[in-house]
């Protein structure tokens, strides 16, 4: 317990050294497939180890921003933020469930490259049926807990606070009278464009252009929205009927899909079936959630609160990885990246990605969960 106090001292500490460390390991293992013998596991193992060890700097993060005194401004929390911290709070089999899927996310495609290098493609498709089920009851049961509302990704709060400005506001809290400076000081411009108030000393930002434009995102910037005074659970409208079953369908897609790659994707007369089950289950679920939603909510899909505009965008934009899976990319996506690849490497200075795309082209052909997305 000692060492762990050290630890999240010194974390908090150099927050900004530590999260630059992160980010510069992080892309280093976006380059390591191909680069070696079973680089792909290394890369994959460092990746999961720096995502697990997010998780644990973000919940530090947290309560350093949630133990600022009252009189420092603190980062407007986003609706997803504050919608996940309040199941979070108000129930620990949420907090739980939500954690398990986050780690097995985070971890799964290492376990299936374990799977398949342990026992084979037998046993990396058990792992992959088993891990995609498991996350499916898990989902489920958070259904169940936020009462029949839609589940959001993550089921968990992000990062809310950049940590190079922690130490600012930390600063700030030792210190709250250090903005201020004598009322019979004059006012003044700095160099980089903040102006002193000429009574209380304050020194507040300019904008950064005269424009309108800018002059209305610095404004929007600074006042609260309907949904940023919202209670949390009315951030998400319950589902009746045809969108609870909607929502169900697309948690159970993913298990579908991966059990009709394990019997047909060898198949040459059955190997597009699970691409186009997979595809379809997955745009039905969408549409049969816009039509509960225009039959239960007032208002219709305009009176979407924005988390669920967010999540309805992520969903729409997660639809375009079919383009890499199954028969599809066999077929059509690979054959036009294969020419791409070969037509960059030929090009002097961007050579290097040609030869990315191939090292990734052998991860989205070799491993299921290498374009999964839910």
């Amino acid at each position: 317990m000692d060492f762990l106090r050290a630890y999240d001292k010194f974390i908090l500490a150099n927050a900004g050294q530590v999260s630059s460390i992160e980010s510069t390991l992080r892309s280093l293992t976006y380059v390591l497939p191909g680069r070696f013998k079973d680089a792909e596991l290394a890369g994959e193992t460092l990746h999961s180890i720096l995502q697990l060890v997010g998780i644990y700097h973000d919940s530090l993060l947290a309560k350093a921003v949630a133990g600022l005194p009252s009189s420092v401004q603190k980062p407007t929390p986003t609706p997803h933020s504050r919608y996940t911290k309040f199941w979070l709070t108000s129930n620990s089999k949420y907090k739980h469930i939500a954690l398990m899927i986050v780690v097995v996310q985070y971890t799964e495609l290492l376990l299936e490259m374990m799977a398949k290098k342990k026992w084979g493609e037998k046993g990396r498709w058990r792992m992959i049926i088993g891990i995609e089920g498991f996350k499916a009851a898990c989902r489920l049961c958070l259904l169940q807990l936020t009462k029949s509302r839609p589940l959001v990704e993550p089921p968990m709060p992000g990062r809310e606070i950049d940590p190079e400005t922690l130490e600012d506001l930390k600063t700030k809290a030792r210190h709250p009278m250090s903005d201020h400076a004598s009322a019979s000081e004059q006012s003044e411009v700095f160099d980089d464009g903040h102006w002193k108030m000429p009574r209380t000393g304050k020194i507040l930002p300019t904008m950064t252009s005269n424009h309108a434009d800018s002059v209305t995102d610095f404004l929007l910037r600074k006042v609260l929205t309907v949904d940023d005074v919202k209670p949390p659970l009315q951030l998400l409208h319950k589902l009746r009927g045809l969108g609870k079953v909607a929502e169900v369908l697309y948690i159970l897609r993913p298990v579908i899909y991966a059990v009709l790659m394990r019997h047909w994707s060898k198949n040459k007369n059955s190997r597009w079936k699970p691409w186009l089950v997979g595809l379809a289950m997955e745009y039905l679920a969408r549409q049969m959630s816009k039509k509960d939603f225009e039959m239960h909510v007032p208002g219709g899909m305009k009176a979407s609160t924005r988390l669920e505009r967010e999540e309805m965008k992520r969903r729409m934009c997660a639809m375009g990885w079919w383009a890499l899976r199954g028969a599809f990319y066999e077929d059509i996506t690979k054959p036009f990246m294969d020419g791409a690849a070969a037509w960059l490497e030929k090009k002097p200075l961007i050579g290097l990605a040609g030869s990315l795309i191939g090292d990734y082209q052998y991860l989205w052909e070799k491993y299921y969960f290498s374009t999964a997305t839910l």
